[in-house]
Order: C-alpha cells, then structure tokens, then sequence
C-alpha cells in the first residue's frame, strides 16, 4: 500500500533516471493533460509531497496520486513493460529510461508556479525538507476526531496512511477511538515522524525491526492473533471520516488504553 515511504522512494527512483536530461517521449493517457507536450524539455527533478509526486518540468510540473493501486516503474529503452499498457497513464522518457506510471488515480500537467493547487492543502510532510513538527502536533491536537481518522487527515500530516495510523497507536498505547484532543500528540508526531524516516530507505517496511514475513507488524494485519507483548487477541474494527472513507483499525485490548 503507497504511504509517504514508499512515495519518496519513488520519487527518488525517477529522479535518479530523469533529472537532468531532456525529454524524448511524454505521453499522458488521461483527459485533460493529454494534450501536453514536454518533449525538448529538461527534467530538474521528481520530489515526493506525502502521497504526491511531482515530476518538474522545464515551466511546468507534471503531478500524480499513487492512490491505491498506483505506481511508477522505471524501464531501460528496449525493456518490457510488467504490466499491461492499457494500465500506463502517464509516460517520461530519455534517451535511456523510460518513467512509465500506471492505474493513476490522478494525473495532471499544469505550470510549475501553481503547485499549490494540488498540494497546498497538505499538512507538514516528514519526509520533506521544510518538516515542522510543531505545525503537525498543533494541528493534530485540534481534531476531536477519533485519533485514527485525525492522523489520515493529510491536511494535518502529509504521508502516514493507515498502517503507519495502527502502527503508531500501538507503541504509544493509545485507542484508536480516543480523541485527538487528549493524546499527547508532540509525541505521537514524533514517533510517527522517526518511523517514516526508517522506513524510507529500507524494504520491506518493518515496524517491529524485524523484516522477516509476518514480524513486520505490531498489530496491523493481524486480527484475533496474539499481541506479540502482551498475547492478547488483536482485535479489528473499523473508522473514517465518513463512511466511504472507512479504514480497517487494528488493536490490542491491553496494550491500547
């Protein structure tokens, strides 16, 4: 599942092969961008933006959402694709790679200048150079919110999804019900913050320390199995800020008061 980790590890991927070169091959395979015509112009980087990623252009910035399904592959000229091309929205190419983005969940090639249209309404992002975790904590402590729904809030903290949500409230000990206004959120923010930065360079993703199968994870994925503190049974249920918006939560009765 895309999370702010697995993002700028994208980012950094397609910047590694486009930055600095000029482009060869652009093709946008959605309505609205599909017009768009980059070719002749030079790449000056890919940055991530919690769940966004933004691939600078010349003038202008073409912006994707990963969302669910989405991601980037990074391929040599003359190598085959590993998934279907019914499925690529978007394409960069060099003379020698080719950034080939499938089941985009958005895609759209506007003027750099005006970035903050799609990205302005983030929250303080962990990753990002201009991280403030007083900014994150402040705002994070004025939802009343369940805690849970508070954090997915990207308008609060741009990247934690909801296995960094579960992950999170565990080692803090913390219900997920619980509102946002009475957990100590600087600390929260700050384990959240140092478990993204882990994370950011490694595979798989690992909360425990253990990148072993099935030891990733304190409690997510892991319903009616033993916590591995305490041996109570994790429990599962579900939140979100409306209904169609509903994450499964994942919980120790014991260890999460």
């Amino acid at each position: 599942m895309p999370e702010g980790d697995t993002v700028y590890r994208a980012a950094r991927s397609l910047s590694e092969a486009l930055a600095g070169s000029v482009v060869t091959r652009f093709d946008i395979r959605v309505p609205g961008s599909a017009t768009a015509d980059l070719r002749g112009e030079t790449v000056h980087e890919v940055v991530s933006r919690g769940k966004h990623l933004l691939h600078r252009i010349g003038e202008h910035t073409l912006h994707s959402h990963l969302k669910m399904e989405g991601e980037w592959h990074v391929y040599g000229r003359a190598e085959k694709w590993r998934k279907p091309a019914f499925t690529a929205r978007a394409i960069v190419g060099n003379d020698v790679w080719d950034a080939v983005g499938f089941e985009l969940a958005s895609v759209e090639v506007l003027p750099t200048r005006e970035e903050d249209r799609v990205v302005g309404h983030l929250g303080p992002d962990p990753l990002a150079e201009d991280w403030d975790p007083a900014v994150a904590a402040r705002l994070l402590a004025a939802d009343p919110r369940p805690v849970h729904v508070a954090l997915l809030d990207q308008r609060t903290v741009a990247g934690f999804g909801n296995e960094y949500a579960n992950e999170v409230l565990f080692v803090r000990g913390i219900l997920p019900t619980r509102p946002a206004t009475e957990v100590d959120t600087v600390a929260l923010i700050d384990l959240g913050a140092r478990m993204l930065r882990t994370n950011r360079d490694r595979t798989p993703r690992t909360f425990t320390g253990d990148a072993r199968p099935g030891r990733t994870t304190w409690v997510y994925g892991r319903a009616r199995r033993p916590c591995r503190r305490c041996g109570a049974a994790i429990r599962e249920g579900s939140l979100g800020a409306r209904a169609t918006a509903e994450r499964n939560v994942f919980w120790c009765p014991n260890c999460q008061r």
